[in-house]
């Protein structure tokens, strides 16, 4: 385990150089290419919490980044323009979304827990593109960011980096703790087995409700940031296929795992990255490249750490 530490540790250390290289190599696009990196591996984090230890295969993960991108957009499109109340709204109204998907979809299993949430988040998603006041499928502007009184300007690219950096970490580190916690063995137990978990006294549904609205507020937040990311919010926020990105980042880089969103996330991200600087055409060689990368790494490029196949 010493060597796993050490190896996370060091890409801990290698994200908080990433501002100081950019700015000497006279690079400040990877300041923002990172940090959008880091945005989509909490939002993989939050779904690896009911995929990786719950077994609860949700394909509307999506759902809750539009809900904190539109809780962002809307309030400043009204001229409230408060951080800390935006970024509320956007965890309690993704909470809130989660709570009543949830309450329907954890009730099933199997393919109908997946028609279930994606049939939520494609509601969704037809609701963003039918209100023309707020850009309708064109989508709308944020003109300002969320302000914090001071306290960080978002404006300030590197000030905002060091911000997603810091609640990823927050955000693996929840995860640990609940993972770890008796609320996380039950999760994981009845993830195992569900019957054998009622056996010996422990109904799941709460267990798995809890975890699933818990996971909705933190991609909510996810989607606050990206929000303020990009500048600019649309209802292709909450398209199906970004569902199956976040979750195919999460398979790539190790479900049950820690480190391993943030590995998917970064993986699966910057290699796009590269290839789009590189061909038009590189979802050709993307695809190929993410069915390898699925049949040789079975447990994810997580497994590849010392101590891999522990729940961090």
């Amino acid at each position: 385990m010493r060597a796993r530490t050490l190896i996370l540790g060091a890409c801990v250390l290698l994200l908080l150089a990433v501002p100081l290289l950019a700015t000497l190599l006279k690079q400040p696009y990877y300041i923002d290419l990172v940090r959008r990196v880091m945005i989509f591996a909490i939002a993989a984090a939050s779904l690896n919490l009911i995929l990786g230890y719950g077994g609860l295969v949700s394909f509307g993960h999506a759902a809750y980044l539009g809900v904190g991108g539109y809780s962002v957009g809307i309030l400043a499109f009204y001229g409230i323009h408060n951080g800390w109340l935006q970024w509320t709204l956007a965890i309690l109204g993704s909470a809130l979304v989660a709570l009543v998907i949830g309450a329907i979809s954890v009730r099933t299993r199997g393919i109908y827990f997946i028609m279930i949430t994606l049939a939520f988040t494609q509601m969704l998603y037809y609701l963003g593109i039918s209100v023309e006041e707020y850009g309708g499928d064109d989508g709308m502007r944020l003109k300002v960011k969320s302000q914090f009184s001071g306290l960080v300007d978002l404006s300030d690219p590197i000030a905002f980096y060091y911000l997603v950096l810091a609640l990823l970490l927050a955000c693996i580190y929840l995860v640990h703790r609940l993972v770890n916690s008796r609320f996380g063995l039950v999760l994981r137990a009845a993830k195992s087995n569900e019957a054998r978990t009622r056996a010996i006294g422990f109904s799941p549904y709460p267990y798995q409700l809890a975890a699933f609205v818990i996971s909705g507020a933190l991609c909510g937040l996810a989607g606050a940031l990206l929000a303020n990311h990009t500048a600019y919010i649309a209802p292709a926020f909450m398209d199906w296929t970004r569902s199956g990105e976040i979750m195919f980042m999460v398979i790539l880089g190790g479900m049950g795992s820690l480190p391993g969103p943030a590995l998917g996330a970064f993986a699966l991200l910057i290699v796009e990255d590269l290839l789009a600087g590189w061909t038009e055409h590189w979802q050709v060689i993307l695809g190929p490249l993410l069915v390898l990368s699925v049949l040789f790494f079975r447990r994810g490029l997580a497994g590849l750490l010392p101590g891999g196949d522990r729940h961090g």
